[in-house]
């Protein structure tokens, strides 16, 4: 589990969140949305929260554990799956999707050390963790940048979009 947290130390420095802001020199930190927006890396997650509507509820108090999917993540589902999510017919699908990544309260790497278990998302379905072995898996996603901590909540980067279970 060390070795994960010190690998995901490095990824996140590799993900490259940009120079500290005014706001950030004075100790502040950003939500999850402006976090996202600030990395760069995200690019793909923010149109979609946009798209859904959700920026407000990323914005708000919360506080949200996100498991925030790469640009490369989104990159590489099945083509032209993210231009229909996108239209106006996949907001649904869309959104529940983007719930699915969403477990309200602050839920710490530390929380999860060492335990297997389900965690109630956002869409309102369960949401399976492993954190037993090297490696955290979440929903089938591997985590790969761990406890980047917003003003409402944490962000875990993960290196796949995770589908809820169909119904």
């Amino acid at each position: 589990m060390k070795k994960l947290f010190a690998t995901a130390a490095v990824a996140l420095a590799a993900l490259s969140f940009g120079p500290a802001t005014s706001s950030f020199a004075e100790g502040m930190k950003a939500d999850i949305v402006d976090t996202a927006v600030e990395a760069g890396a995200f690019n793909t997650l923010v149109a979609a929260v946009q798209a859904a509507g959700l920026v407000d509820v990323l914005k708000s108090d919360g506080p949200f554990t996100v498991f925030a999917p790469t640009d490369d993540a989104f990159a590489a589902l099945p083509e032209g799956t993210v231009e229909s999510l996108l239209a106006e017919e996949g907001l649904g699908t869309l959104t529940a999707i983007l719930t699915y990544h969403v477990v309200p309260g602050k839920v710490m790497s530390a929380d999860l050390a060492g335990q297997a278990l389900e965690a109630a998302t956002a869409s309102g379905m369960m949401l399976s963790i492993d954190a037993t072995g090297d490696a955290v898996i979440v929903g089938g996603a591997t985590v790969i940048a761990a406890d980047i901590e917003t003003s409402n909540g944490v962000i875990h980067v993960v290196d796949a979009v995770i589908l809820p279970p169909a119904n």
